[in-house]
């Protein structure tokens, strides 16, 4: 809509609220059963923050302040829709989606992630994305298997 057939303040103040969609990865959008219920939290989350700045009088502070829960609203609402779960792994023998692993650096550093979704990966807590690279050099593997990764070897030492 043109800046000229609303309150707006100017047509920079229309820009602030015109925000880009989140992007969507091209992936599968694999999850774990707490990555779904995870997402599902999220949305509610926007919803409530959305409609919370809709009771904001002021049109332009308004818009400025459902811009981000309304983009947040459309991508949880889209990876709710693609969202694949993934069930647990079967078995601890081999690296799968869901596992917890733990391997060794060449350089003496012991790492230990669970392989999860996209939107569920967070290295700092202790889990990466099953399209990381670390992810898809362990995934298939055993217990005393070592992969290359760029200029390191990672030797898988336990798998849960």
């Amino acid at each position: 809509m043109s800046v000229a057939f609303t309150k707006e303040e100017s047509a920079e103040t229309a820009a602030e609220t015109q925000l880009p969609e989140r992007a969507i990865s091209p992936h599968p959008n694999f999850v774990t059963p707490s990555g779904l219920k995870m997402l599902e939290l999220q949305l509610l989350q926007a919803r409530t923050d959305y409609n919370a700045a809709n009771t904001i009088e002021d049109v332009n502070e308004r818009r400025r302040q459902t811009a981000n829960p309304l983009r947040d609203i459309n991508y949880f609402t889209e990876r709710l829709r693609t969202a694949q779960v993934m069930p647990e792994p079967i078995s601890d023998e081999r690296v799968a989606f869901g596992s917890t692993v733990t391997f060794a650096r060449d350089d003496g550093r012991v790492q230990t992630y669970r392989i999860v979704g996209e939107d569920e990966a967070d290295p700092k807590a202790g889990s990466i994305s099953y399209v990381s690279p670390v992810a898809k050099a362990l995934t298939g593997k055993m217990v005393g298997d070592e992969v290359s990764l760029g200029a390191q070897v990672l030797e898988i030492t336990a798998i849960r």
